[in-house]
């Protein structure tokens, strides 16, 4: 099974706020999950992000593959492998 570290879209029309997640790379975007890791608000200005670094941590040890743009927020957050 590949687990990705990616973003699941939550809010109203063109009002995204997404959450960070683990999930089974067959599974849709919004769909079922393994763990919610944090948070991403892109409509604040700057964006703001909240992600939880000891779950980060034990996924990307685990062999869980982050998407690029959570790649990026990771390296702001000062996460790394």
């Amino acid at each position: 099974m590949a687990v990705k570290i990616r973003l699941r879209r939550m809010g109203q029309k063109k009002a995204p706020f997404y959450r960070i997640i683990v999930a089974d790379s067959r599974s849709p975007r919004d769909g079922r999950f393994i763990e919610e890791i944090g948070t991403y608000d892109p409509k604040t200005d700057p964006s703001t992000f909240k992600v939880n670094e000891e779950l980060a941590k034990k996924w990307l040890a685990n062999g869980a593959q982050p998407t690029e743009v959570v790649s990026k927020i990771f390296k702001l957050a000062g996460i790394t492998k």
